[in-house]
C-alpha cells in the first residue's frame, strides 16, 4: 500500500460521500500550493534568463565600438593594432553567444514546465476517467 493512501474498497457509500468534502478541500489546497510554487519557480527562472540577456545587450553595446576601432586601426596601421582589436571583438562574440545560449536555455526551461492550469486539466480528465494518452 502506498504511503498516505488507504484502501477504500470496503467503505460504505455514506462514508465515501462524507469524506468527499475533505478530499476536495485537500485537492484545492494542493493545487493552490502547486500554483504558488510554479509562479515562484517561473518568476525566478524568467528573472535569471532576463539577466543573461541584459549581459548580452551590455556586451553587444561595447562590441560596436570595438568593431569601429577595428576598422579605424586596421586602416591606419597594419598588424598589431587591428589584430588585437579583432581578437577583442572575437572574444566579445564568444561571450555573447555563451550568455545568449544560457538565457535561451533558461527560458526554454520555463516554457516546458507544467503550469497549474495543465495540472487541473489533468485532474479533471482523471476524474472523468479519460485515458492518460488523451492528453492535449
Amino acid at each position: 500500500m502506498l504511503r498516505g493512501y488507504r484502501d477504500r474498497a470496503d467503505d460504505s457509500l455514506l462514508t465515501l460521500l462524507g469524506d468527499l468534502p475533505e478530499l476536495v478541500r485537500n485537492l484545492v489546497t494542493a493545487e493552490v500550493n502547486a500554483a504558488k510554487a510554479w509562479v515562484s519557480r517561473t518568476a525566478k527562472d524568467a528573472g535569471i534568463g532576463s539577466l543573461w540577456f541584459v549581459i548580452v545587450l551590455f556586451l553587444l553595446f561595447w562590441a560596436i565600438p570595438v568593431l569601429l576601432a577595428f576598422g579605424i586601426i586596421g586602416l591606419s596601421s597594419w598588424w598589431p593594432a587591428w589584430v588585437s582589436a579583432l581578437a577583442v571583438f572575437g572574444f566579445l562574440l564568444v561571450f555573447i553567444v555563451i550568455f545568449a545560449l544560457l538565457g535561451i536555455a533558461r527560458f526554454r526551461k520555463v516554457t516546458k514546465r507544467e503550469n497549474p492550469g495543465q495540472a487541473v486539466a489533468t485532474d479533471v480528465r482523471l476524474i472523468k476517467g479519460a485515458p492518460e494518452h488523451d492528453r492535449l
